[in-house]
């Protein structure tokens, strides 16, 4: 039966003459949308999934996209193509899976017939073996303001695919299917590692780990690994500017009057700050060198909004006083209003 002629330029979206950096981001922003954490038993999501990873798969390296353009353009007319004599079984890989981004489960990892037909898979008999380097794999990351500061380290666990041993990737032993990878050729098992978070780490920054990515075809080597860091948003600070950090100050109106000296938080603990005479709300006062620290070395300043905030129920000792200097004072906060 011919195998359809699957356009993997149209499943990403993206044009036959586009680069590398433009077939990396269409995947990454499909995969994002279509990932099963995101679309929790959704099937038609699930089927996309496994189709723009099997894209990525092959045109973000350079030799399979080679072979698959070389089929010619009569794909524009969606016709079919048909093995050459011999079928399939003409082709051996020991690439075998579509590598997805980590925790997309490994259901999702399978080729199409189409893939397998041009660029082979786990299937015996005569034919050629192609090397090729594992695919890159990308994950995301959550950490807080806090272990961006100072550093972290994360264990993951992750799904490694390997040749089978009792078969050597063929998926038959002795003439019978494999009973030990059940003729996929492959066995998969979950390996732990620690990932180490820099200190200073900035929020939507890359983290690359070598060798733990995709498996390698053909005794090639595995490709990278690579963590999309979040740093989570903050109780008290906000990130600005990178490495500079804000937070709001509450002041009582005599505080900001008279001015004062409060104690302010930090990433590195709590400090004393002056407040001056006559602060206003909204006013931004700055600390140097206190805010997030940066990889290069040294930190970010820290921003203090001042926020000035009145007693809800004053006694009646200090109704009686506001009220005295009501009477008292000239200060019109309106003047020039008409």
């Amino acid at each position: 039966m011919p195998i359809k002629f699957r356009d993997y330029y149209e499943t990403l979206g993206v044009a036959r003459n586009a680069d590398q950096d433009e077939v990396k981001r269409a995947y990454r922003k499909l995969a994002r949308k279509l990932h099963p954490d995101v679309n929790p038993g959704n099937k038609v999501a699930e089927e996309h999934f496994k189709e723009i990873n099997e894209a990525n798969e092959v045109l973000s390296d350079p030799e399979k996209r080679r072979r698959y353009d070389e089929l010619g353009t009569a794909w524009k007319a969606g016709m079919d193509y048909t093995p050459p004599p011999g079928g399939a079984e003409d082709f051996r890989t020991q690439a075998g899976r579509t590598r997805q981004p980590f925790g997309a489960g490994d259901q999702f990892g399978s080729f199409s017939d189409f893939f397998e037909t041009i660029f082979g898979g786990r299937r015996g008999g005569a034919g050629f073996e192609f090397s090729s380097r594992g695919a890159d794999v990308e994950s995301e990351v959550s950490i807080t303001l806090e272990e961006a500061h100072r550093g972290a380290k994360r264990v993951v666990r992750i799904p490694v695919e390997e040749i089978c041993p009792a078969c050597g990737g063929s998926g038959t032993k002795d003439g019978k299917t494999c009973p030990a990878c059940q003729g996929t050729g492959s066995e998969t098992r979950v390996e732990s590692f620690t990932v180490n978070i820099p200190r200073g780490v900035q929020d939507e920054s890359v983290i690359r780990v070598p060798g733990k990515g995709g498996a390698g075809s053909g005794g090639a080597s595995r490709g990278d690994l690579y963590f999309r860091v979040h740093i989570q948003p903050d109780g008290l600070f906000r990130l600005r500017n990178g490495s500079d950090t804000e937070l709001d100050l509450p002041l009582a109106p005599w505080e900001a009057i008279l001015g004062s000296t409060v104690k302010v938080p930090t990433l590195d603990g709590p400090l004393e700050m002056r407040v001056p005479p006559g602060s206003q709300g909204g006013q931004m006062l700055r600390l140097r060198g206190k805010g997030l620290a940066k990889q290069a070395g040294g930190q970010g300043d820290q921003y203090v909004r001042l926020k000035i905030v009145v007693p809800t129920k004053p006694t009646e000792k200090e109704t009686e006083l506001l009220k005295e200097i009501a009477a008292e004072s000239g200060f019109e906060p309106r003047k020039g209003w008409n």
